[in-house]
């Protein structure tokens, strides 16, 4: 199944891009991924937080394409533990679909529209992280899940 991965903004510490490029490269063994990066909104400072979400929202929306599986990392979503994750990742596999997109949104969060549309909203822990240090915990935990799946003996309980 195809895995789509949203963010707005770039990644701007090399650590962080080099996480990400070591487990997107592990991930490829078992899934097609894509990572779409949605540039930053421009005159951001001059917009309500509103139009912000309302503009970034236009744009996650615009890489979706019907019968895509939207899940939504959110600080209010469901929390689950490595193996939890990895059956809501078989779940939505055997759902079917175009594929799943995993949503990282900008400072603010994400537009009513976004949420409207989403199947599912998961929050990768109760503490904060930054939104570029998210991808790379994300991707860890998506190669930690396939893993599982897999009966390999990466993730050890």
């Amino acid at each position: 199944m195809k895995i789509k991965f949203v963010c707005i903004g770039k990644t701007g510490k090399d650590f962080l891009i080099e996480g990400e490029k070591e487990y997107i490269g592990r991930l490829k063994h078992y899934v097609t991924l894509e990572r779409i990066e949605i540039p930053d909104i421009k005159n951001a400072k001059k917009l309500s937080i509103d139009q912000i979400k309302d503009s970034e929202g236009k744009e996650i929306l615009s890489k979706i394409v019907s019968g895509e599986q939207i899940v939504l990392l959110d600080e209010n979503g469901k929390q689950f533990s490595s193996v939890e994750f990895s059956d809501f990742l078989q779940r939505k596999f055997n759902q079917g679909g175009k594929g799943i997109v995993f949503v990282v949104g900008g400072a603010y969060g994400f537009s009513s529209e976004v949420y409207e549309k989403a199947s599912a909203k998961i929050s990768l822990s109760k503490m904060t992280f930054s939104h570029q240090m998210i991808r790379m915990v994300f991707f860890e935990q998506m190669y930690r899940a396939m893993t599982i799946l897999k009966g390999e003996p990466y993730h050890h309980q």
